[in-house]
């Protein structure tokens, strides 16, 4: 059975605070991830707006089901 590779959460919220996120990609990975668990709601609201703004510019969408 082939495993699928986890997304590891920390490890992008710790680069991407420190400026180590070294695509626009992994941005918007992190920032879906964040949406879809609804953890980018329940961070600092920095987290929030920019996921508001990534989803209003088309980058990211909302979570399914809202």
């Amino acid at each position: 059975m082939t495993q699928t590779p986890t997304f590891d959460l920390t490890s992008a919220i710790i680069a991407f605070e420190t400026g180590e996120i070294e695509t626009e990609e992994q941005v918007i990975e992190l920032f879906q991830h964040l949406v879809d668990t609804g953890l980018a709601w329940q961070l600092q609201g920095s987290y929030g707006r920019t996921a508001q703004h990534l989803i209003n510019e088309g980058y990211i969408r909302p979570k399914e089901g809202n």
